[in-house]
């Protein structure tokens, strides 16, 4: 049987090079400053609470979130940016594990001055970022919409690397950046950094899973596949929404995301106006 690469993988590339090479709608407001001792291009628009944080997948820039930040930003805050190594954030000096990736983007939202807790978004390789970080820190997170997201398991057994054409990761060194690279190599321990921590609960959690990719048949994308199952169990109570899309959600299909959002954002609020009644004499 010919090896095939995972399509997870394959799509995030595809999409990283539909954003080198026919770019996606700019996004207002994007600027580049130091925060927390680093050079970081970010977006910060809207006003309101909670903050809405939007991670990218693997070697993903901000603007891939422009027709989905548009929208919520009117609604609320929302702040999006680009990782170390990507688009004009400083080059990298740290591990690209999960656990240092969230690190960052925590000193980043409190250098920003932006208070917990947030309603976080995360696609593909993001989305495992994001996972993590309510599980780390689950009293700052109010909210998590996962986008197509990576399973913390994606890259084990039949989905491991040793499993991807040779040709392929030569595409992959050629393509993506060393930040991403470094990322990429760092998937399975970052999904064990996530496994290791209890689950995050009791709060809304709306994982968005492509359908298209579903129609794949081959023996690698039967695994993908059944991991696109698997992660909603990852999450109790969660609400998986299977989303006529290829991976690249957040290009295309913004609306799913949209409403997932919104989705998220009204079930808050209908949280804190029950509390408040609680409280009036």
């Amino acid at each position: 049987m010919k090896k095939k690469l995972l399509p997870s993988v394959k799509t995030s590339a595809a999409a990283c090079l539909c954003l080198l090479l026919a770019g996606c709608a700019s996004v207002n407001g994007v600027t580049t400053s130091v925060i927390a001792d680093k050079s970081v291009e970010h977006v910060l628009i809207g006003s309101g609470s909670p903050t809405v944080v939007f991670e990218n997948g693997l070697d993903g820039r901000l603007e891939l979130w422009a027709q989905v930040l548009a929208v919520i930003a009117k609604e609320t805050q929302v702040f999006a940016y680009n990782r170390p190594g990507i688009g004009d954030s400083a080059e990298f000096s740290t591990p690209r594990d999960g656990e240092t990736v969230i690190r960052e983007l925590r000193a980043l939202l409190h250098a920003k001055g932006i208070a917990p807790p947030y309603v976080l978004v995360g696609h593909s390789l993001g989305g495992l970022y994001m996972q993590l970080y309510a599980r780390r820190y689950p009293n700052e997170v109010a909210g998590l919409v996962l986008v197509d997201s990576t399973h913390p398991e994606q890259f084990k057994g039949a989905g491991s690397k040793e499993n991807w054409p040779g040709w392929f990761n030569l595409l992959l060194e050629a393509s993506l950046s060393e930040a991403a690279l470094k990322e990429l190599e760092a998937i399975p321990v970052t999904g064990t950094e996530m496994l290791a921590l209890p689950a995050f609960s009791g709060k809304p959690v709306i994982v968005l899973s492509a359908q298209k990719p579903m129609e794949e048949t081959s023996e690698m994308a039967k695994y993908a596949n059944s991991k696109r199952v698997d992660i909603a169990r990852l999450h109790p109570g969660a609400k998986q929404v299977w989303v006529d899309s290829g991976h690249v959600i957040p290009l295309e299909n913004p609306e799913a995301v949209i409403a997932a959002v919104r989705e998220v954002l009204s079930m808050l609020n209908k949280q804190s106006t029950a509390k408040q009644a609680q409280v009036q004499p």
